[in-house]
């Protein structure tokens, strides 16, 4: 089998694998339904959430996670951040040990409040130097259809991260690297709860005044939480922050933006998530990002009112009226 293998056949996990193979690689698909895999190699398509996108040769799809694995050297996980530690666990065995492991995820687990290079770490117990995240303004279906786009991989090691960036690289897709993990995955985190926020007022129909005032302020507030951490604030100007957020905040593509923008048009959030077809990562983070801020003294107002929102405590038309509860001292970027 090949040397790279994603794990996860979601939009996300099959962009990445069509990337790697345009950049004339070998790729395994893991994907954890047999029937998508047998889709997937006799049509040369993931209907099922890549619809209307040819998938190149060199991407094999496969439903066998122990071949899957077998002699890899890059390990792409894509899948749902909360069930990341139960999979981890059951995929321990057959995870070569000097493999490297990238994170294609962003959520924090909800139980722990870790990052998820954290998750894989601990439960993989491998040195932090081994794990790498790929992240940036990085809408699934634009980057499969080919449109020029960029991304950050982020490693302690930053010859690990070098490897990656040149695998993961073509001729529409670029990939930087940098060593500040902490920043390049909380922009990548944080940047889902704003865009939920911005998603939850144009639902109510508001226009560009209120999104760009939520954006701006958001960002601020986000920064803040990330540099509190460690992360630096380049990183969160940069492709993994501030980009980010831009590729997230408005696009109907955003699984944390059309999520924001049902619960503005008054669904509750059950019913959010039982419409959505894949898991909107905002909306799991918002409970863990905030007990860390409630612990650490981190004011996070727009974040509170998101998570007031989607809780039921708020009414959505409550919530742009709002923006006075953010410190009335411009923040400073």
């Amino acid at each position: 089998m090949s040397k790279y293998v994603v794990l996860g056949a979601g939009s996300w996990g099959t962009t990445v694998s069509k990337v790697i193979a345009d950049g004339a690689h070998d790729v395994t698909l893991w994907a954890r339904k047999p029937e998508l895999a047998q889709e997937i190699v006799k049509t040369g398509e993931n209907s099922q959430y890549l619809p209307g996108i040819e998938l190149p040769k060199l991407i094999t799809a496969s439903s066998d996670l122990e071949i899957s694995l077998k002699d890899s050297e890059q390990i792409y996980l894509a899948i749902p951040s909360q069930s990341l530690r139960e999979n981890l666990v059951q995929w321990k065995p057959l995870i070569p040990k000097t493999a490297t492991l990238i994170s294609l995820m962003k959520g924090l687990e909800a139980d722990t409040g870790l990052r998820m290079s954290e998750v894989i770490s601990e439960v993989l117990e491998v040195p932090s130097s081994q794990v790498a995240v790929l992240s940036g303004p990085n809408l699934a279906l634009e980057i499969a259809q080919k449109q020029p786009a960029a991304a950050v991989c982020a490693c302690e090691d930053s010859e690990r991260a070098g490897d990656v960036a040149r695998v993961c690289s073509s001729d529409y897709f670029t990939v930087f690297t940098n060593q500040d993990v902490m920043g390049t995955e909380l922009g990548g985190v944080l940047k889902n709860l704003i865009a939920v926020a911005i998603g939850i007022v144009n639902g109510l129909g508001y226009g560009q005044n209120t999104k760009a005032s939520i954006m701006t302020r958001g960002l601020g507030e986000i920064t803040n939480f990330a540099i509190q951490h460690g992360a630096r604030r380049r990183t969160m100007f940069g492709l993994a922050g501030l980009g980010d957020l831009i590729a997230t905040s408005e696009s109907s593509l955003s699984r944390n933006f059309r999520a924001g923008e049902m619960l503005g048009q008054g669904k509750s959030g059950p019913e959010v998530l039982a419409s959505m077809n894949q898991v909107a990562e905002g909306l799991g983070s918002l409970r863990p990002v905030l007990e860390i801020a409630e612990r650490l003294e981190i004011e996070m107002p727009i974040v509170s009112q998101v998570e007031e929102v989607y809780q039921g405590r708020m009414k959505p038309s409550e919530f742009g009226k709002q923006l006075n509860l953010a410190d009335d001292v411009e923040m400073e970027f």
